[in-house]
């Protein structure tokens, strides 16, 4: 039988949004590649510190028992192969069992999402998101500088997501960012029966719910949608996931208001969304991942 990862949710991620190497990075960034190998090859056998999604990850990969490989990670980095040694390295050291991976050294890894049926690629490179998203895959900008997640909640992996143009498309937001508040608010309850096209990350939310299903005693996933819709807006929102057949756990209907403090309180390990002021107030408190799609990314 060929080895296939169907059926898995299939995670791709660049070491940076994995682990802490900005220190790293900073020699990368001043163009010398040959010195960034030295450093990580000199740091071989110390283990990096745990990155913005390192908590997602983990927890995700718990997922996996005898009885099933439920979830696939694979690294998909800029890295050149030298210092992908110390990313695995560093996943062993940690536990992660973590076995695939591609480094090209300065190159767009995103290509290799194709074959791989990635359900989510997180990377700190904003062009490698937009040309994933572009393909047609789940993608978000890592924050690297974002607060860590909380550790209150080991058996239980915690991801928000904003509703217009991250879960949903960005019909809705072209009209409010056209036409102002009132004409959102009224073509909403207007088409509150009419479910909204899928967003970017509806695939993702679809698997994380089938994943759910499938359950293990070791790892629950719990969702938040936190948007900042208010009443009578939020129907639609709601009437749409209903449409889709897929539950959110909790749902904040924050009226424009800072999402930061409201994901503080939820603690998830990850939040996705469109706008990048969101992501700022949200990465003081929370891991955190811009979407670079939607009207608000034109």
């Amino acid at each position: 039988m060929p080895i296939t990862l169907e059926g898995q949710l299939v995670v791709a991620i660049s070491s940076r949004a994995l682990f802490d190497f900005e220190e790293e990075n900073e020699v990368f960034e001043q163009g010398d590649d040959r010195a960034y190998m030295k450093l990580q090859l000199d740091r071989l056998e110390e283990p990096a510190r745990p990155g913005v999604a390192f908590s997602l990850v983990r927890k995700l990969l718990a997922f996996n028992d005898a009885q099933a490989q439920r979830v696939e990670v694979v690294i998909l980095s800029r890295n050149d192969p030298v210092s992908g040694m110390r990313v695995f390295r560093s996943a062993q050291h940690y536990g992660l069992p973590i076995q695939r991976g591609s480094f090209t050294r300065g190159q767009s890894p995103w290509r290799y999402l194709k074959p791989l049926n990635a359900n989510l690629f997180l990377s700190t490179h904003l062009s490698d998101v937009r040309a994933a998203l572009g393909a047609g895959v789940p993608a978000a900008q890592v924050y690297p500088h974002s607060a860590l997640a909380s550790e209150a909640h080991p058996h239980e992996v915690r991801i928000a997501f904003d509703g217009d143009a991250v879960l949903f498309s960005d019909e809705a937001e072209r009209v409010f960012q056209s036409e102002g508040l009132s004409a959102f608010q009224k073509h909403e309850s207007d088409k509150a029966a009419q479910p909204l096209l899928a967003g970017p990350f509806k695939p993702l939310l679809a698997a994380l719910h089938r994943l759910q299903q499938e359950g293990t005693p070791a790892m629950r996933i719990r969702t938040a949608l936190v948007t900042a819709r208010s009443a009578p807006a939020h129907e639609r929102a709601i009437r749409t996931l209903m449409d889709w057949n897929i539950e959110v756990d909790e749902a904040m209907f924050l009226g424009g208001l800072p999402k930061g403090e409201f994901l503080r309180e939820f603690e998830p390990d990850f939040f996705f969304d469109d706008q990048t002021g969101h992501i700022e107030s949200a990465a003081r408190h929370v891991p955190a991942g811009h979407v670079a799609s939607g009207i608000s990314n034109d």
